[in-house]
């Protein structure tokens, strides 16, 4: 197969040797003359995949089992949207969002279905360019919540310094296992799997034993977090491909170094196209101008003389580079990077942004 470079912001790529084992478990898994699509969730030959990527994906996580649980859910990200605030505002509730981009907003909007919600900060005035650093939080608030990685703005941060004993709740969908994290600041996260953990499919969610406690009970069985953890995510048939996937994922991840390693070769490669962008301002902008706040999963930008944008990816095509098109909400320019995608990929951008430059300067 003659890969290209493949800069969707998602679903994003899969490392080629997961992919090889993928394909292998759809013929045929652990000898069991059934395909992976095929074999029960109840029977032996999935139940080890099921436990074992959960268990996979906390130690990735560097997180306690007898603290935390790990939850494999369908509907994406934008269901947990919902179901959140569900499970943990009652009516006169308040909890505190922070307002960073696009999905936050809609994060926003569903949870105004349920309870008070506050706007602890917003970016909203420079058009989500830059993470907000002083926050209004609400002191009896149920949680806080957090995206930890615009994909439509390209901002990305980790969360407040301090959340004054309110509990941490953050949408990771896009970053998640991306870089080192104190994961065990958060009391709940959630991640769709198609950017860095598998295919879409299946939602990771990722929480502290004693919080699910708290949640609501006389919510619908199918979306309350306390009925996946008590089945163990198998209440009703999971997704079994995308779990399965996520572990092929899982122990990728743990073969080329762990979250650490993964950390290095990201910052490396954002690195190399953040700098070709920042050596060319007369061509360039970039998207988010304080470097402490830039994503290292998607570099967004734009081309100051817009009538050299549909030559622009023109030539990127030809070198066999697609997915570079910004979001319809914003325009321009993202290259989406996530944890599968090669460092020459983004050499092979950074050159071509030099290149460029120098013949359109």
């Amino acid at each position: 197969m003659n890969r290209i470079y493949n800069f969707s912001a998602g679903p994003a790529i899969l490392p080629e040797s997961v992919l090889q084992k993928a394909s292998q478990g759809v013929i045929e898994i652990n000898g069991s003359g059934m395909s992976i699509l095929e074999v029960s969730h109840r029977g032996k030959d999935y139940e080890a995949i099921h436990v074992e990527t959960r268990e996979r994906l906390l130690r990735v996580m560097g997180l306690s089992t007898d603290d935390y649980t790990a939850l494999f859910i369908g509907g994406g990200a934008s269901m947990q949207f919902a179901m959140l605030p569900m499970n943990f505002l009652n009516l006169g509730d308040t909890a505190d969002y922070v307002h960073t981009g696009e999905w936050a907003i809609k994060a926003i909007r569903e949870a105004k279905r349920f309870g008070n919600i506050h706007t602890a900060a917003s970016s909203e005035d420079r058009n989500h360019s830059y993470i907000p650093n002083e926050l209004n939080l609400t002191p009896d608030a149920k949680f806080i919540h957090i995206t930890t990685n615009n994909t439509i703005e390209g901002t990305e941060w980790d969360g407040p310094d301090s959340t004054k004993g309110v509990p941490l709740v953050a949408d990771a969908s896009s970053d998640i296992l991306s870089h080192s994290v104190d994961y065990s600041r958060y009391h709940l996260i959630y991640a769709g799997a198609q950017k860095n953990a598998g295919p879409a499919g299946v939602t990771l969610v990722v929480a502290r034993k004693d919080y699910l406690e708290q949640a609501n009970s006389d919510i619908p069985a199918i979306l309350s977090y306390k009925t996946y953890a008590n089945a163990d995510s198998l209440y009703n048939t999971p997704p079994v491909f995308p779990i399965y996937v996520v572990g092929l994922v899982l122990k990728w991840i743990e073969e080329q170094g762990g979250l650490a390693a993964i950390d290095r070769r990201n910052r490396e490669k954002a690195a190399l196209i953040y700098d070709a962008l920042d050596a060319h301002p007369d061509m360039y902008d970039t998207a988010v101008t304080d470097k402490k706040d830039r994503s290292l999963m998607n570099v967004t930008f734009r081309i100051k003389n817009i009538d050299l944008e549909k030559s622009f990816l023109d030539d990127a095509k030809a070198r066999k580079m697609d997915g570079l098109k910004g979001h319809r909400n914003v325009g321009g320019f993202r290259a989406s990077i996530y944890n599968a995608f090669p460092v020459d990929g983004c050499m092979a951008l950074a050159d071509y942004l030099n290149e460029f430059a120098a013949k359109n300067g």
